[in-house]
């Protein structure tokens, strides 16, 4: 009697190649997404009979699915212009968590916001990373959400220290002025005009008055501060040593007394105050205060690192996307969604950033594409067709000649 196994093994072998591709194409504009391809093993009866030269005698008994492996390359990347959106190109895989806590991976960077401001997967998973404490990422630290909602807003911070970059003419005559006016922010972050007066009192000699409005502060006087400076011939800043610092006591609006510090030196030690033969000049200033400010855009550095741009200039760090890698990526379980699920087989994530361990880098305001070759999809269907058309003619004959075997046995 025919054995139907075999040519039967042969269209379920075809019929699962066929779901393969068909699933491949299904989801040729997946994002993220990673094409598979089956692979089989052939099926042998176990047998202790050998022939007169000793080898084995074995019966073939058809073809089993062995493995189906997925080819982790890249995608294209495509640009969408949403800020929310990362691209990976190389080895790793974004680490998102879903309302239970599970912990699962993914290569579609299609992330948005949620109504909390979080950073989110299409299907509301939120996108872990390594949190930022005052603009300094520690990824020492352990993975959370990543906060990136526009419209939250960072404090107001009252400037501390100062520093107006200035030249004094040294060729000015005794009792020329020169004035170095710059913004400070109190602790409300309300800015407030403050002015160095320089006032030339000898040779190499300048006597100053620090002075803010009157206005503002609700004193009798605008003057805050007051002191001299002495400079050597080559007109370098040698007195005062340390740096001056005063008190403003109180601010019409309410904000609290403010302690600075006028810094006279750069940070390679040169003095920010000279006096040389060229003409009074005003350098950029620096200090340390701002006002408060809302979160108006965000952008995504190559290594993962979320910047976000406040309505008051300020440029902060949110935090750094996490990526995980694995020892074996086809152990990984596929569990849909896009998303990888860890398993024996894959072995545990190594969790660290784009461009370390081997990881991949990140790509903003864009996302991986499906990995998925049309025509090569469109090959392996044909090929799986003429098997499984092969196969089906093979139980056609099988049943002819069971068919006439019953009918000889009958007759």
């Amino acid at each position: 009697m025919s054995f139907f196994g075999v040519p039967l093994s042969g269209l379920i072998a075809s019929q699962s190649e066929l779901q393969t591709v068909s699933n491949n194409l299904a989801n040729l504009d997946t994002v993220g997404y990673k094409d598979q391809d089956s692979s089989f093993s052939d099926v042998f009866a176990q047998s202790s009979l050998t022939n007169g030269a000793n080898d084995p005698i074995q019966t073939g008994l058809g073809v089993a699915t062995s493995q189906t492996s997925t080819d982790f390359t890249d995608g294209s990347q495509t640009s969408t212009g949403i800020a929310t959106n990362m691209a990976l190109s190389g080895n790793g895989f974004f680490v998102v968590q879903s309302s239970t806590g599970t912990q699962d991976y993914t290569r579609a960077g299609n992330f948005t916001t949620s109504s909390a401001g979080l950073l989110t997967t299409a299907d509301g998973q939120s996108v872990l990373g390594f949190p930022a404490v005052n603009g300094v990422v520690d990824t020492s630290a352990a993975l959370q959400p990543l906060q990136v909602g526009l419209g939250s807003s960072i404090p107001a911070t009252a400037t501390t220290q100062f520093q107006f970059p200035a030249n004094l003419n040294a060729s000015s005559a005794v009792g020329a002025t020169f004035a170095s006016p710059s913004n400070i922010f109190d602790s409300l972050g309300t800015p407030h005009v403050m002015t160095v007066n320089y006032t030339k009192t000898g040779t190499n000699q300048w006597s100053y008055t620090i002075d803010v409005p009157t206005a503002d502060t609700g004193a009798a006087t605008t003057q805050v501060a007051s002191g001299n400076l002495t400079f050597d011939s080559s007109g370098n800043l040698t007195s005062p040593a340390a740096d001056p610092t005063f008190t403003i006591p109180s601010f019409v609006d309410g904000a609290a007394s403010m302690n600075l510090t006028w810094n006279l030196k750069n940070s390679d030690g040169t003095s920010s105050v000279t006096q040389t033969a060229l003409a009074n000049s005003n350098g950029s200033a620096i200090q340390n205060g701002q006002e408060s400010g809302t979160l108006t855009q965000i952008s995504v550095a190559s290594d993962g690192t979320v910047n976000g741009t406040y309505s008051n200039g300020q440029v902060n760090v949110l935090g750094q996307v996490a990526l995980a890698s694995f020892a074996n990526t086809q152990g990984l379980l596929r569990i849909g969604s896009n998303d990888y699920q860890s398993t024996a087989g894959s072995g545990a994530a190594g969790i660290g950033t784009a461009g370390t361990g081997g990881r991949g880098t990140i790509t903003g305001d864009s996302v991986e594409s499906s990995n998925v070759d049309v025509a090569a999809e469109f090959a392996k269907m044909i090929v799986a067709q003429q098997a499984y058309s092969a196969n089906a003619k093979t139980v056609t004959t099988f049943d002819q000649v069971s068919q006439a075997t019953i009918a000889m046995v009958q007759s």
